[in-house]
């Protein structure tokens, strides 16, 4: 587990709203980890250079909101996630919200956790 930095802001429901976002960063050179676009428009998202990130966003008007989430690897097999979560739960960590992937052929994934207490989270964890 690791404490990264994920933003949040607020992107229009019409078409290329994602695109413009990638593309700014992508002209940056900042590499995205880990998204996750709800239907209300929120995007939270975790990138390798966030300072730069959120500076670079809130330059072309976006209102970006930051917060320390984990970034988990975790290997992809039955289980995993359960491990941590129960990690979490032993230390009286609450989990607000988390999103993740793991691909087929690969044999990790990844899960980004936000949590009510991120120290206490990263004591636990290690971190």
């Amino acid at each position: 587990m690791a404490i990264r930095k994920e933003l949040t802001l607020r992107l229009q429901n019409s078409p290329g709203a994602l695109g413009r976002v990638c593309q700014h960063l992508t002209e940056q050179k900042v590499g995205i980890e880990a998204l996750l676009l709800d239907s209300s428009g929120s995007l939270r998202i975790v990138v390798d250079n966030p300072l730069n990130a959120a500076g670079l966003l809130r330059d072309q008007q976006y209102a970006v909101e930051e917060r320390e989430v984990l970034l988990v690897q975790l290997p992809h097999e039955a289980g995993a996630l359960f491990k941590t979560t129960r990690l979490l739960n032993s230390a009286g960590v609450n989990v607000e919200y988390a999103y993740g992937c793991a691909l087929d052929a690969q044999p990790i994934g990844g899960v980004v956790i936000a949590v009510d207490d991120i120290e206490r989270a990263s004591m636990v964890a290690g971190v």
